[in-house]
């Protein structure tokens, strides 16, 4: 087991250092591949209706889940069969790869970078390669807060959820996770034609997030606490607005976000050309400024150091006691 807490702390350490260079093949976008694939045959062998296309959800679901686990599960054990001190490097590298703490602030630097310098088309491109949702109508103060909701969304979603599932079970259930977050990024859509086909990755992916999510939004209450944050009113948002959303669990770090910087995120959003009307997260105490998106990327930092540690302790508990 201390092996397993080794690479999370290397991989955790190398993901800070190199975030995801650009021209290195990267397993999560072999899952994308692997998911398109398997959603192209299944709509073509299952029919076109309703049970068909969520049948081929489930389908979709188990076989993803099932190969992005057991690929790196048997590469490990192969490694570690060699030489532990291999198994070591191998399981640091995955953990490095499953882990987006600098990749994330790094693209959203990019949108305050294009805002600060007066670029609003620029910011615009670069806010629409980390959000899900239309960019074209966008002004300053939506490009921004765009980039800040996807800061604090993605604290949970890709850096404290996989280390909580890395300290669990080492990088094949950290596999197993990017597998599930990775179904509902491409799949888990209410319009068509991704509403029943993703009904199946969208509702295991909120079942997969639901601790983790509130795990994030304590610790990135306590980080903005320490990093001398409005705690109090973080605390007050998080307990009014963390359920202000169509998922359970995108609104518990938002919400604590919103509140420890005095911001209201969220409200009304287009996605594939339909408007989707949004309750609002927070309140305007002040006006959404592009310096708010480096205030975020502290936060990401500040919480994904406290998970570390967190998950460390854990781990170190456990193989004390097993």
């Amino acid at each position: 087991m201390m092996w397993t807490l080794w690479a999370l702390v290397i991989g955790f350490g190398i993901d800070l250092l190199l975030g995801d260079p650009h021209g290195i093949p990267h397993p999560v976008i072999a899952i994308g591949k692997l998911i398109s694939a398997l959603e192209k045959l299944l709509r073509r062998i299952l029919p076109a209706t309703r049970r068909g296309e969520r049948l081929a959800g489930g389908i979709l679901w188990v076989l993803t889940v099932s190969i992005s686990t057991g690929v790196p599960a048997v590469l490990l054990w192969l490694c570690r069969y060699i030489s532990p001190w291999l198994g070591l490097a191998a399981e640091s590298v995955m953990c490095w790869q499953i882990l987006a703490t600098k990749s994330l602030r790094t693209e959203s630097m990019k949108v305050y970078r294009a805002l600060a310098a007066g670029d609003t088309e620029g910011a615009r491109h670069a806010v629409s390669m980390i959000v899900g949702r239309d960019t074209s109508r966008l002004d300053r103060a939506g490009i921004t807060r765009a980039a800040v909701e996807t800061v604090a969304e993605n604290t949970s979603d890709g850096v404290v959820a996989p280390m909580v599932f890395l300290a669990i079970g080492g990088a094949p259930l950290g596999f197993f996770y990017k597998a599930v977050n990775t179904m509902d990024s491409m799949l888990g859509y209410v319009e068509p034609p991704y509403r029943d086909i993703g009904f199946v990755p969208a509702k295991m992916d909120d079942v997969m997030n639901y601790l983790p999510a509130r795990l994030s939004a304590l610790l990135m209450l306590a980080a903005g606490t320490l990093l001398g944050m409005d705690g109090r009113n973080g605390w007050r948002i998080f307990r009014r607005d963390r359920y202000n959303h169509a998922s359970p669990n995108s609104a518990q770090t938002e919400s604590v976000c919103a509140g420890l910087l005095g911001l209201r995120l969220a409200g009304d959003a287009w996605y594939h050309g339909v408007l989707h009307k949004k309750p609002y997260i927070g309140d305007p105490v002040r006006d959404i400024v592009p310096e708010d998106i480096p205030r975020a990327c502290r936060l990401l930092y500040g919480t994904a150091a406290l998970s570390l540690l967190l998950c460390a302790l854990a781990r170190w508990a456990a193989a004390l006691v097993l």
